[in-house]
């Protein structure tokens, strides 16, 4: 307990200031390991970030871990959880089937899923139903540009829950997402990310269709890139290629490049919150 206010203002508390006694009232109301779906294996979990008291916008957003489809997992981008709801956003760091466990669609029936929850769940969380946007980093940036799409294969949406609501969003982030899945010939699945999301037996067809560069039409919702110039994993083309033919559709669209930065640099010291801020912005004007 820190005192009240004009007892720190009086100097009353030891080691209390005004600065812990207002960032004790942002403080963001975290729920963790909630179910959101069942599939055929397992439940999925997700990790709620709601925004301090007074301070909620409306909005909901989706956060999808990276990890190459094969790793990682909800906890990966709980600051953007914690740093978003701060700003009013009622966000859900969601867990998804990796490809060890199932191959391709699972991961996007997961994720939307995870979307469909936040819908059906729109009045308990006091969130407007049509105010729901996703994000996520690399892999996960590829799950949120595809969770985008519609009528692309009804199989991906899956029946993990709430299916008597879409998936719909109205805004995506994709933070250094692949944008398109290749596939290589006679390439071992430990090695070829692509490979082993997809399985052995999957089709030139399948692989275009979870593909997001290759499915984007004129009704893809507002969309910002982000991305390291000198990205190793995911090459900056593929969010410049995006780009292009993003705005060559007319969707209002940003492209983020920070200089001179490697795949996650948003894991270093101060990255994350300058992205949070590009998707503050971003969000509170397109959500």
């Amino acid at each position: 307990m820190y005192g009240t206010l004009d007892q720190i203002k009086k100097g009353f508390c030891k080691k209390a200031s005004l600065d812990v006694f207002f960032s004790m009232k942002k403080l963001v109301n975290i729920e963790d390991n909630i179910k959101i779906g069942t599939t055929g294996s397992r439940d999925l979990t997700g990790d709620l970030f709601c925004p301090p008291k007074g301070e909620a916008n409306g909005s909901g957003i989706v956060i999808i871990h990276g990890g190459g489809w094969r790793e990682g997992d909800k906890n990966q981008l709980r600051g953007y959880g914690i740093l978003l709801a701060r700003e009013g956003f009622t966000c859900l760091s969601a867990s998804y089937r990796l490809s060890q466990e199932e191959i391709w669609p699972a991961q996007i029936q997961d994720v939307n899923c995870a979307i469909r929850y936040m819908r059906a769940n729109s009045d308990k969380l006091k969130i407007d139903p049509n105010r729901i946007g996703v994000t996520g980093n690399s892999a996960g940036g590829h799950l949120s540009l595809m969770s985008a799409l519609s009528d692309i294969d009804p199989s991906f949406e899956g029946e993990g829950g709430n299916n008597h609501v879409t998936s719909e969003v109205k805004a995506v982030c994709a933070i250094y997402p692949p944008a398109q899945i290749r596939k290589y010939e006679d390439t071992d699945a430990i090695f070829d990310a692509y490979k082993a999301l997809m399985g052995n037996d999957a089709s030139q067809d399948d692989f275009d269709k979870a593909s997001p560069i290759l499915q984007i039409n004129n009704q893809f919702p507002p969309t910002m890139l982000i991305h390291g110039s000198t990205d190793s994993v995911v090459k900056l083309s593929d969010s410049t290629d995006l780009y292009s033919k993003l705005t060559d559709l007319n969707i209002p669209t940003e492209l983020h490049i920070f200089s001179q930065e490697e795949h996650a640099f948003d894991s270093q010291k101060g990255y994350g919150r300058s992205v949070a801020d590009l998707q503050n912005l971003f969000f509170k004007k397109y959500l």
